[in-house]
């Protein structure tokens, strides 16, 4: 069982940044894709930027040159930076793992922009 560890969501002004944190139970390296997910109230979870291992990293229209998805090997650690963050960002955000056949998830950090 794989355990996920977000942090780093908060609230903040538009134009803003955040830095979005996943810590992970076991090596990154046991990991076949990665990912950032988001979901808004009364919206459907969807896709912020994932990769399949050292594949160039995909993104969701919305987030094309403002957020990146990175990564410490020797952390075990999966980031997002969010740059010029605006209002429609707002969500819960959510890392996800796949160690085929398996998906793991981890809790969700609140991300708030707002004046």
């Amino acid at each position: 069982q794989v355990q996920l560890v977000e942090s780093g969501g908060g609230l903040v002004q538009p134009g803003g940044s955040l830095r979005l944190s996943c810590a992970a139970s076991e090596s990154i390296f046991r990991f076949s894709a990665m990912g950032w997910y988001r979901q808004a109230p009364g919206n459907q979870r969807e896709l912020v930027a994932a990769r399949t291992g050292d594949s160039t990293p995909n993104y969701a229209d919305a987030v094309k040159g403002r957020f990146t998805i990175s990564r410490n090997n020797a952390k075990n650690t999966m980031y997002l930076e969010m740059n010029n963050l605006k209002p429609e960002d707002t969500a819960v955000y959510y890392c996800r793992v796949t160690i085929a056949p398996y998906d793991y998830w981890g809790q969700g950090t609140q991300v708030t922009v707002s004046s």
